[in-house]
């Protein structure tokens, strides 16, 4: 597994996601000293995933078009193990200018990809997915779980679902004061064989099935609740480093949610990572698991990758 990062060169609060996402608040600072911090903590945390021998690709942004969450790629493109990569639409306009040559090429020039999958034209009509943010996979069982928000239309997820033979769990899913959650991936968490999930927010009438898939599909549940989904515990993503061994990672935010029991459960299956990204969790409404892009491509044997 590679992760693919966008280290950000103009990282800012972003009005047009604003409107649905309620993890964003809008600071005090400048938009200098913004992007400044946003830097410094994505370093330190590509710092930390190299250190445990994870394999990341950094792609820098570029200043024009100006792009202030091109930190989160995971919702506009994902990458499989048979060569196709997926273009997704972005229910913002200016997340819409994420999808740069820049990246391609980047992937490109490391990977094989025989195929591509554009949905973006959906767009046009009001439809929209956001890539791994809208769902969250298990790929090992072949499930694919959404819940319905704005930004994640149940037909084009379907379609999604069709197209690559995954088992569709849809259901509806709110926060404390009614409102739909945004992204499937801020209340959950499937790893290979256990599962963090957000069950409170899931309205009653689908809970008790959305449990029964986990449970099938043998997945031990740690169950988190509506405070810590807030701060971002739902937000994580499991990653293997070159020799194949896995980790769980997540913001130091959210693992300070945790309850020891909850830690001590989840490093009973997985070493645990963290690092601190404060500011554009504030700024951004996203976490750990957003900035990471994982790709399944095919290596190009004539890479020679440093």
């Amino acid at each position: 597994m590679t992760i693919l990062m966008i280290r950000p060169v103009q990282f800012a609060y972003n009005a047009q996601t604003a409107v649905n996402n309620v993890f964003q608040r809008q600071g005090i600072e400048d938009t200098v000293v913004v992007q400044d911090s946003a830097v410094r903590e994505f370093d330190a945390f590509v710092a930390k995933l190299r250190d445990n021998d994870i394999d990341v690709l950094v792609v820098p942004d570029t200043p024009m078009p100006h792009t202030p969450d091109s930190i989160f790629p995971n919702n506009w493109i994902s990458f499989h193990h048979d060569g196709s990569v997926v273009l997704y639409p972005m229910f913002a306009a200016n997340r819409r200018l994420e999808r740069k040559q820049s990246v391609l090429h980047a992937i490109e020039r490391v990977f094989l990809i025989h195929r591509r999958i554009d949905y973006t034209k959906h767009e046009a009509e009001g439809k929209f997915l956001e890539g791994t943010g809208s769902f969250v996979l298990d790929r090992k069982n072949g499930i694919a779980y959404a819940c319905r928000s704005p930004r994640t239309d149940e037909s084009l997820f379907l379609e999604f679902c069709r197209q690559f033979n995954f088992k569709p769990v849809v259901f509806d899913a709110v926060d404390e004061k009614g409102r739909a959650i945004y992204h499937t991936n801020v209340l959950m968490c499937i790893a290979d064989s256990y599962a963090v999930i957000n069950l409170e927010s899931i309205v009653e009438s689908d809970r008790l099935s959305v449990m029964k898939t986990l449970n099938e599909s043998g997945k031990s549940i740690i169950a988190i609740n509506q405070a810590q989904m807030i701060d971002f515990a739902g937000n994580m993503l499991q990653v293997e480093n070159k020799q194949g061994k896995s980790f769980l990672v997540m913001s130091s935010r959210a693992f300070h949610s945790l309850q020891l029991a909850q830690v001590r459960k989840l490093e009973s299956f997985d070493p645990i990572i963290h690092s601190p990204l404060d500011t554009i969790e504030q700024y951004g409404g996203g976490s750990a698991r957003c900035m990471m892009a994982e790709v399944y491509l095919p290596v190009n044997s004539n890479d020679q990758q440093q």
